[in-house]
C-alpha cells in the first residue's frame, strides 16, 4: 500500500496542479518543488509592488515567527532584507532582495517558514504587470535542496500559505484604491 500511495504522489507532483484562485504547483519531487500564484489587484504594477512590500501589514500573523505581522518588514532595495523582529533583540531573516525592477519586478532569495531550517534554497520571483482594471501579480517560488525527503508534501503547504498570503494582499490592495 506505502509503495501505491508513494508512487501516486508521484504521479500527481509531476503534474501542474491548478486551482481556481491561480494557484499552481508547477512541480514537485523528493528534494524541491516550485509553486506559482498569480492575482488580479485593482492598482497599477507600481502600488501593486509597492503593497507587496508594506508585508506586515497584509502577511498574517499565524505565518510569522513573531505571532505578530507588525514585526514584518521588507527593505526594498537589493540586498534589502525581509525581516521580522523577535523578543529580545532577536530576529529573523526570511528573504533577502537579489534583484528589484521598479515597479515591475522583485526577486528574492530564501526559505520561508520551516524551510529556514532545512538545507534547501529558494527563489521568488513576484512580477506585476499592467492588466484590464490594475494589474496582475504573479508569485512564483522555487525550493530545491534537500529537505528530509519530503518536497512534494512541502510543496502542497507552500502553495496552500502563499495562496492565503496573495489573497490577503489582494484584500490590501483593494483598500488603498
Amino acid at each position: 500500500m506505502r509503495m501505491i500511495l508513494t508512487a501516486a504522489a508521484a504521479a500527481l507532483a509531476s503534474l501542474v496542479l491548478v486551482t481556481p484562485s491561480g494557484a499552481a504547483i508547477v512541480g514537485a519531487d523528493s528534494h524541491g518543488f516550485e509553486v506559482r500564484t498569480s492575482i488580479d489587484l485593482p492598482v497599477p504594477p507600481a502600488q501593486a509592488l509597492a503593497t507587496f512590500a508594506q508585508i506586515g501589514s497584509w502577511w498574517s500573523k499565524d505565518h510569522s515567527y513573531s505571532g505578530n505581522a507588525a514585526r514584518l518588514s521588507l527593505d526594498l532595495r537589493p540586498g534589502g532584507c525581509w525581516c521580522e523582529a523577535l523578543d529580545g533583540g532577536g530576529g529573523v531573516e526570511h528573504m533577502r532582495v537579489v534583484f528589484l525592477e521598479p515597479g515591475k519586478r522583485i526577486v528574492l532569495t530564501g526559505g520561508l517558514g520551516p524551510l529556514l531550517f532545512e538545507a534547501t534554497s529558494g527563489v521568488m520571483d513576484v512580477r506585476a504587470v499592467k492588466a484590464p482594471g490594475g494589474s496582475t501579480l504573479s508569485i512564483n517560488y522555487r525550493v530545491a535542496g534537500f529537505a528530509r525527503g519530503n518536497g512534494t508534501e512541502m510543496a502542497v503547504a507552500v502553495d496552500q500559505v502563499i495562496r492565503t498570503q496573495a489573497e490577503r494582499l489582494k484584500a490590501a490592495a483593494s483598500k488603498k484604491r
